[in-house]
């Protein structure tokens, strides 16, 4: 197949006592993924994490169709997966099998398993959209579904008083759309909040992926990753992804408010299925 807009790698899975001996450039090679958006390109990710890609679609001058890889074996790419797709940029349209979805900044879409036809476009060149990509296997067809941001649920959690004030927006809940096994969301920091998800957890049935965006140039999030007695970080800029699997902490603090999009996928949906882990546990 003539992948003309399509680019993709593949990550291994890493177990904690080989993350544990990494220095900065390993730990950045197998858990960091930048590049995502790129002018009329779908760029891919094919994890051995519950076998999750992520990815990201630029679309600026071209309709920009979503092609299969050669990881997933199959003719389509949602032969046997399904698809979120959040944007994080302009207004476009996903177009799924002829059907045109219109989304806004901040709106998501999910497309289940089956469909054959799927396409991204942009409503304005001179501000794209940006589709961060989600995809997971799946083993039953659920409906397709565009979920705009007020109708995620939300939740307000934290305070001033610890730097960690965000609302929380879950686009894939029990009374919302069904999946196989993706879970999506997103978190917005208050002004001047820079914590997230603090003290932290692990959830050893499900990896999860954070895309860090609406950072501005000049600013980092310091992504603390490991084994609760065994951290390490990474530096993320703006609109890079870190990969956590499922024996790692996973939690943030910026040098100034941000939002984040967090997706798992593995054995179950349940949001409260977590091992928290103390704050005098970690090392």
């Amino acid at each position: 197949m003539d992948q003309k807009h399509t680019e993709f790698s593949s990550r291994f899975a890493i177990d904690p006592a080989a993350a544990a001996a990494m220095g900065t450039d390993e730990l950045r090679h197998h858990f960091h993924i930048d590049g995502l958006f790129q002018a009329d390109r779908v760029s891919l990710t094919y994890t051995h994490y519950d076998r999750m890609i992520v990815g990201g679609a630029m679309p600026v001058g071209s309709v920009l169709p979503l092609e299969a890889i050669k990881p997933t074996g199959t003719k389509t790419f949602l032969d046997r997966r399904e698809l979120i797709a959040v944007s994080i940029g302009g207004a476009g349209t996903v177009t799924a099998d002829g059907l045109p979805y219109e989304l806004a900044s901040r709106d998501m879409l999910y497309l289940g398993m089956g469909t054959q036809q799927v396409s991204f476009a942009s409503a304005n060149a001179d501000k794209p959209a940006k589709f961060y990509l989600l995809s997971a296997p799946a083993h039953h067809t659920y409906p397709s579904r565009l979920i705009r941001i007020g109708d995620a649920k939300r939740l307000d959690l934290g305070s001033k008083d610890t730097c960690n004030e965000r609302s929380i927006f879950q686009f894939i809940h029990a009374e919302g759309a069904k999946t196989c096994q993706l879970v999506v969301g997103m978190t917005q920091l208050a002004t001047g909040s820079i914590w997230n998800t603090m003290p932290c957890h692990v959830h050893d049935r499900r990896m999860e992926a954070y895309l860090y965006f609406d950072l501005p140039e000049t600013a980092r999030v310091f992504h603390f990753m490991g084994e609760p007695d065994e951290t390490r970080h990474l530096v993320m800029r703006n609109e890079e992804v870190v990969l956590s699997p499922g024996w790692s902490i996973h939690s943030g603090a910026g040098t100034s408010s941000y939002a984040f999009v967090w997706a798992m996928a593995g054995d179950n949906v349940d949001y409260t299925d977590v091992d928290p882990v103390a704050l005098d546990e970690l090392r």
